[in-house]
């Protein structure tokens, strides 16, 4: 059996593993899109590392579209296996994927209009809003924590890793000429007390671990910090600036997280007379999914259910569906938070509405999870910025850039370390540390080493490995 690592691999996005058995089995954990180099990307998305047509059973551990996001490529291009997942990935793929294509159907007109002025044949998008629902059909949703045969050799189970909604770490048994070989590949693993979902299930012993680091060089802010750091940014532009706080946010996750911890705030009294926008789409139809799947919730959440039918919902909550709603609130005038994707900044409403307000400096941009280096978010948050290029035009940064990194959906060094604390260390042959900036997946493979690993690999794009 051999294990190749086609993206997230030295870096954040484009998460790809391919299982090749000794029988000829091919199976595929995660196959998301590389993210935050523009159009760069493209051509990273488009280079799979393997042919779609060979692909038998795909693993996808959440819906997130760097994990995602290349599913109706791969259908594109042949692809016709099983997708499993959790019951709620699965529900929240079906809108995030044709959010997706969508977003490449509008990026290719301008990329084209570009490759027309440079005398360039025009090229087709990565995948169309067709695919994103033709490559549904392939999707099953298993529930957690409970193992399922897939065939005679290979069965799977999933354990919720608290990241989002429907995240499941993918617990892979695998009978290969006599021998059962276990494979955990975690996804992504999130904070070990979320806002909303329920603590993350023990993982399984496993003879092989391939894990995410995205935080493995640092620790988050406690959470009752995190929330009163929120409140402060709230207060310092809407009362006391009497300005706008537009918060580039994830769709599905993080918004909804926000608005919950402001739900908190309404309820208890606490938050300005202020209208709150939820400008994003996908992450108005996204929280009808969270909804429908409360089981998954954790215990603060069901207590504010008790007296509060709607814990993301309130008074002058407002969600906002259609481009001319979202244009007029770039005149609007009264303090204001404006929460809308994507959380890098880097497409999506966002980034008009950046465009509009950084320049005031009542205002105030505040991120709240990983940017990506190359990103928009990520150049605002250089030090003492003075002017930036949206949309190719020079912007005077006067707005206040903050960050509060403890809402990530990403658990810290010290919470990655817990995750894997069950483990007998003598039992797990490698662990393969991936989905980390390389100088961060070096950093965490030494801490993995620091609590009895002794095989810690960094694998390498397209690097493969026996197993």
């Amino acid at each position: 059996m051999t294990i190749k690592f086609c993206g997230a691999a030295g870096e954040v996005t484009g998460s790809k593993h391919l299982i090749t058995t000794t029988e000829g089995k091919r199976i595929l954990l995660d196959c998301g899109m590389f993210q935050g180099k523009g159009m760069e990307t493209d051509a990273m998305n488009r280079n799979l590392g393997f042919d779609p047509t060979t692909i038998d059973y795909l693993f996808l551990s959440h819906a997130h579209i760097d994990h995602a996001g290349l599913i109706p490529y791969l259908y594109k291009n042949g692809f016709r296996g099983s997708v499993f997942c959790t019951n709620s990935t699965r529900d929240l793929c079906a809108l995030m994927l044709q959010d997706s294509a969508f977003i490449q159907e509008l990026d290719i007109v301008w990329f084209n209009k570009k490759r027309k002025k440079e005398g360039l044949p025009p090229v087709e998008p990565i995948y169309t809003t067709k695919d994103a629902t033709k490559c549904m059909e392939l999707f099953v949703g298993l529930p957690t924590n409970k193992r399922i045969f897939i065939d005679e050799h290979i069965s799977v189970m999933f354990t919720q890793t608290c990241h989002m909604l429907g995240g499941g770490a993918v617990n892979l048994e695998i009978v290969e000429n006599g021998t059962k070989k276990r494979i955990c590949f975690t996804g992504d693993i999130g904070r070990s007390k979320s806002k909303i979902l329920r603590p993350a299930m023990p993982i399984p012993q496993c003879d092989y671990l391939i894990m995410e680091s995205t935080y493995g060089d640092r620790l988050h802010d406690a959470d009752s910090e995190i929330s009163q750091a929120l409140y402060q940014v709230i207060y310092n532009t809407c009362v006391k600036k009497k300005g706008k706080l537009i918060i580039p946010s994830f769709s599905v996750g993080r918004t909804q997280e926000i608005v919950y911890e402001l739900n908190n705030f309404y309820n208890q009294g606490m938050l300005p007379k202020i209208e709150v926008f939820v400008d994003s789409p996908l992450a108005v139809n996204a929280t009808e999914v969270f909804k429908m799947h409360t089981d998954v919730m954790n215990d603060d959440v069901h207590y504010t259910m008790l007296y509060d039918a709607d814990p993301f919902g309130f008074y002058s909550l407002h969600y906002v569906r259609t481009k001319e709603e979202s244009q007029m609130l770039n005149s609007y005038n009264r303090p204001c938070i404006v929460l809308s994707s994507s959380g890098m900044a880097e497409a999506g409403r966002v980034k008009h509405h950046i465009a509009n307000s950084i320049h005031d400096a009542r205002n105030t941009i505040l991120f709240v999870g990983y940017c990506a280096p190359t990103t928009l978010g990520a150049r605002l948050q250089q030090p003492n910025i003075k002017e930036i290029s949206i949309f190719g035009e020079p912007h005077k940064v006067k707005a206040d850039i903050c960050k509060i990194e403890g809402f990530s959906g990403h658990a810290d060094r010290k919470e990655l370390l817990e995750y894997v604390k069950p483990l007998n260390r003598d039992e797990v042959k490698t662990v393969f540390v991936v989905h980390g900036e390389q100088e961060v997946a070096n950093k965490f493979r030494e801490s993995l080493h620091n609590v009895g690993f002794n095989h810690v690999e960094v694998p390498r794009q397209f690097e493969s490995f026996k197993l």
